[in-house]
Order: structure tokens, then sequence, then C-alpha cells
């Protein structure tokens, strides 16, 4: 899916003090206000809170979120029913978010003003995709889609039980209402999923029903005689043509303690799994993962590919989990943001101009502001991320782990099959532990235990990088500041700086090496280290990457003699069911960790996956077999 840059809602007041859209020639809703309406016609109209009572989940799907006021009323309906199922996870597409002054502007006077206040201090950056943010203790989880409907529903894994149609009316917004966008609604609803909606129009009707839904109309409020509600009941079910990744069972085995590991346990915990957590050491972080500093922040490409979007995702789902922790101090970090050096910054501020970049995301900045920024001189012009920043991985690790058991110094050689599980086996073909569900987070490991099950094109390339620095002495540098390497100033004094890449497996730290990190100190940021070197300190560690430099996560694909399957995309090759991977993180594993892991918790779990799923399958362990099975046609 290509990207378009998302416009933020021109929202004025009309003559009764109502929002209204000028573009749209339209109110976001009717006189008797934002909540009534959300109760009589989404709640009511959908038969909640009744439908939601004493289920594990319940998801819901709406089409133009506007100033989420239908959200809330469901946020506050859910939380005054004794009877409310264990979690919500609301889907929300909207093509023009107000910005989060406007949302602040709005929610002024709100007969709810706890959770609106919640909603605006949650109100991630407008950059299009998906932005997921979680409320009372990740109970409630708004999975918030920007771009055009039509384009982002495709994209969408879930299966929605209920359906918030509430776009500004068709006659104003037809597009939001096509027969396509309802045959897509239609691919992702659950059985007996239900949908509710203001308008009464004939040609929405007959979309409802030409999509599988039985439509009547029911009684309206405020003046409306009627409104349209309706049940998916398709007379014909076609083939799912996408296998689910889900499992029935909630318990799982990660193995691998690092970031990968801890964030994967923690994710897979937050949906409800008993989790057991495994490594080779005998502590967490006791690899790379335990360097004592590193980077989270995503990257701008002019034609913002997959790449780009991914860290962009990552680098937003990574903030929104790190910064508040480290400004609580319960991981140390910093969280003031991060500048990454270039050289362009007519091409830089041309990108910025070109995808509409918010700068609450990313700030293209000239030599003497970034400079001014950092607290040392520049060679160039440099991105700000305010969102950005560093955090001590190993740190990240113990907080996401958490309350997870954790057994360490257990050496997996071997998986097998058995019983709808998985047997892990030491060297001896003891096992270790079984489990309905193994995430493996071994880093270049993945690949020796995945080969004996038929995923023989996972290579991964293994780099060892060593970091340097020095402790006590102050430094002049504000904030981190990346580019070729990158540098790190630590609270209380000292810096890192690094890393070296190199492919052989010397553990042991090289003078060549820190000579190296400090000459690219010096062209980064003018510093160099003290004169007395028993302040200097070293580390290696192994960075692992795939050959197309994107991380691999999600479900092992099956044998290709399991079933008959489509070889164009990913997404419609069968699983392993219940074995998923998450590996090749590079040196982003600290940006890429949180996202990931929530991803794969998602599929096992069968919640809305937090990433479409074009970069899903640009992630997909079984994209090599999809790209060798496309050079074999084109022979």
């Amino acid at each position: 899916m290509k990207t378009q840059p998302v416009v933020p809602a021109d929202i004025v007041l009309d003559a009764e003090g109502l929002p209204f859209a000028p573009a749209f020639g339209d109110r976001y809703h009717p006189r008797i206000g934002a909540l009534a309406q959300a109760r009589h016609v989404f709640l009511a109209g959908n038969d909640l809170p009744v439908r939601w009572a004493g289920r594990e989940r319940f998801t819901v799907l709406e089409t133009g979120f506007g100033l989420g006021n239908n959200f809330l009323a469901t946020w506050q309906a859910w939380r005054d029913d004794p009877a409310r199922c264990a979690r919500v996870d609301y889907v929300a597409v909207e093509r023009h978010p107000p910005t989060r002054a406007d949302l602040e502007r709005l929610h002024r006077g709100s007969p709810l003003p706890t959770l609106a206040q919640a909603l605006v201090d949650a109100w991630p950056p407008l950059t299009p995709g998906l932005h997921r943010l979680a409320f009372d203790a990740g109970r409630l989880r708004l999975l918030l889609a920007f771009g055009d409907a039509v384009e982002l529903l495709p994209e969408l894994r879930l299966a929605a039980d209920a359906f918030f149609l509430d776009g500004f009316a068709p006659a104003r917004n037809p597009a939001l209402w096509q027969p396509r966008l309802l045959q897509a609604l239609a691919r992702r609803a659950a059985p007996g999923a239900t949908a509710a909606t203001w308008s009464v129009a004939r040609e929405l009707r007959d979309g409802l029903t030409a999509a599988g839904f039985e439509v009547e109309r029911t009684a309206g409020i405020g003046g409306k005689r009627e409104i349209t509600v309706a049940r998916f009941r398709p007379r014909f079910v076609a083939r799912h043509a996408m296998p689910s990744p889900a499992c029935a069972a909630r318990e799982a085995v990660v193995v691998g303690a690092g970031l990968a590991g801890a964030f994967c346990a923690r994710a897979l915990a937050d949906e409800g799994f008993a989790v057991r957590l495994l490594d080779r050491r005998n502590a967490p972080a006791a690899e790379t993962s335990g360097n004592p500093a590193g980077l989270f922040h995503g990257t701008v490409h002019a034609d913002d590919g997959p790449h780009a979007r991914l860290l962009r995702a990552a680098a937003l789902s990574a903030a929104q989990r790190l910064r508040p922790r480290i400004g609580r101090g319960v991981v140390a970090g910093g969280i003031a943001g991060l500048l990454r050096l270039d050289d362009d910054l007519d091409a830089m501020r041309a990108a910025v101009e070109r995808q509409r970049l918010p700068a609450d995301w990313v700030q293209a900045l000239d030599t003497a502001t970034a400079s001014a920024l950092a607290g040392v001189t520049l060679p160039g012009p440099a991105w700000f991320y305010p969102g950005g920043g560093w955090v001590a991985p190993a740190d990240a690790v113990r907080d996401a782990i958490g309350e997870v058991p954790f057994t360490g110094g257990v050496e997996i050689q071997a998986l097998e099959s058995a019983g709808g599980g998985w047997r892990l086996l030491d060297a001896d073909g003891a096992m270790i532990a079984e489990s309905a569900l193994v995430v493996l987070a071994t880093a270049a490991d993945a690949s020796r235990l995945l080969a004996p099950l038929g995923l023989n094109d996972l290579v991964l390339q293994r780099t060892r990088g060593q970091i340097s620095g020095w402790s006590g002495e102050a430094v002049a540098l504000r904030m981190p500041v990346a580019g070729d390497g990158y540098a790190i100033p630590m609270p209380g004094g000292g810096l890192w700086c690094g890393a070296t890449g190199a492919a052989h497996d010397d553990a042991a730290p090289r003078d060549a090496d820190d000579e190296q990190n400090h000459a690219r100190l010096r062209r980064l940021t003018g510093l160099r280290p003290p004169s007395d070197r028993s302040l200097w300190s070293s580390r290696v560690g192994w960075r692992v990457g795939s050959a197309d430099r994107l991380p691999v996560a999600g479900a092992v694909p099956a044998d290709e003699s399991a079933a008959t399957w489509r070889n164009d995309q990913p997404r419609f090759l069968p699983r392993r069911q219940g074995l998923f991977v998450c590996t090749a993180l590079g040196g982003r594993g600290i940006t890429l960790a949180p996202l990931l892991g929530a991803l794969i918790a998602a599929q096992a779990a069968g919640s809305p996956w937090p990433l479409e799923q074009g970069l899903v399958d640009a992630i997909d362990p079984a994209r090599w077999r999809v790209r060798a099975q496309r050079r074999a046609l084109q022979r």
C-alpha cells in the first residue's frame, strides 16, 4: 500500500456552536449531542453492552473516528458495565483526524472529562498508518488507522463484532459508503456481527444487503425518525483466503530473553497468555541487549517505502512504551529527543513538505538550529525526532519481563511437534518444556532450530559490534546524535558511542575498534574521549540481520506439501500452528521489539493486528519462499 500524507481535519463551530467540517458541509454530530447519538445509535443499535457480557474480547470497527465521541461513549459504557468483557479492541479509520490542539479544544467541557483528557494525552502524531493506544491498563485498546478507508480496510487483520458506520452523510461523503467499502467491512465481520448507522439512505441499505447483512430500520432519536441497524448473515460463506495463525490455547513459551523475547513475552502476557521465558544465559539481557545504552527513533525516506513505514510505526510504539517509564525513572534513559545527521537540507525539507510530516514526529533542522539543540557544533543539518531518545536496554528488558516466570541456563537444541503443541529438547533429546505456542526469539540461532522444520531459506547475518565510552567526565552534548555512528550522553557524566561492524567472532574488546568509534565521535560531535584511559570502557555484542535488512517476525510457514496455497504473497501461506519467530532486529532492537512483540501476540491471540498487512508481508518469515516461487514462475 502506498501511503498518502495525512491532512488534518478543518473544524469550525457553526452558528449553533456545533463542530462543523467545511470540506464536507456537514456537522460532526446532531443537536442532541454526540454522546446521546452514540448511545442510541451505535451502542443500542449494536445491542451493547448486552452482546459483550461475559466475553473474553469484543472488537468494534468504526468508519469515521471524527472527534472520538463514539469511542468515549463505548469506553464509559464498558467501564460502567459489571458484566463487561475482559477486553475491548476499538478500531477506527479516519482520513482527516483532528490535531491534538483541536481535539483538546473541542473536548473542553466534555461530559466525560477524564476519558476525553486521556484520549487527548495519548493522541499520536498525525502520520499515515496504524497507531495503537492502550487505556485502563491495556484492557481497552484503540487502534487508529489514519488514511483513506478504501485503501486501509483491506490492510486490517481483525474480526469485528460490531460496526459503527459514522462517516459524514452519504450525500456529503459518498466515498465512505460505496459498495466496495461495505464489502471490505463484510470480509472483516465475525460471525453474527452487527452494524448501526444514523443514515437510512437507500443506497446504503442496498449496499449492506449486497455485502451479506440483514438490514432493518428502527426508531431514531433527536428528531431523526429512523436509523439503520443490520446483522451479518451472508447466504454464502466464502473459504477464508488467508490462514489464521491464532491459537486456541492460552499458554506460551518464549525462547530468548533479550529485547525481542522480553517484549514478545510481555505482549503475550498482556493478551492473557500464561507465559514462560527461557534463555541459555542465567539472567535476562545477558548478551547484546545488555549494552548500557541504545537508541529508539524512526527514519524518513523520500519514497516512504516499507523500511521507513515500519520504523516509523515501531518508533511510535517504542516511544509510547518507553518514554513514560523513563520519565518515571522505572528505566534509565533520556527523553529529550534525538538528532540524526543528514547532508541535504533542501531534500529534507522537500520530504517534510511532500509527506506533510508533523512537527511532533520529525523536523528538518539547519546546522545552526540542530547544533543549538545538541549543545555542540554539528557538521551539518539534522533530523530532529522529538519522540526519540535512548534507554538502557537491560532495564527495558527487565521491565518488560515483569512477573513473567524466567528460567535461565537452558540450551534448546531441537523442536518437535507433539499433540497439537511443541516440545523443546536439549542435546540429549530430553524435554525441557512443552507448550501449545512457542516463540523463537533466539537471534541467529533461530535459523538452526527452524531448518529441520522446512524453513531452510531463513538466512541470518551475524555481525560483531563494539561500543566505546567513558564515565565520570561531563560532556557538552545534550541529547543523542546519530549518523555515521552515534553518541549518547549519560546522566552524571560520560558518554557511549559506536558501533563497529565486523563479521568475526572475537568476543574481547579491541583497541582498534575503540579508535574507530572515537574517530566517528569526533566527526559527529567534535568530542574526544578523556586522556585518562582508566575512565574508558568497551563492550562487544552481535547484531543479527536479514538479507533485505528487515526483521523477521510472524508465524512459521508450513511445509509446501501441507496444503494448497497461493504463492504470490506471504499472507496466503499455511502456517505451523503455534510456532512463531522474532529475530533479525539488527541495530534497531529497542525501536522494533515492542511493536514486533505486539504483532506476534495479536497474531497468536486473534486480536486486531497493530500493523498493516502489507508491512506484515514485508517482515514475514515466509517472504523468501514466496520470492523463490515468483522467480521459478518467471523462468
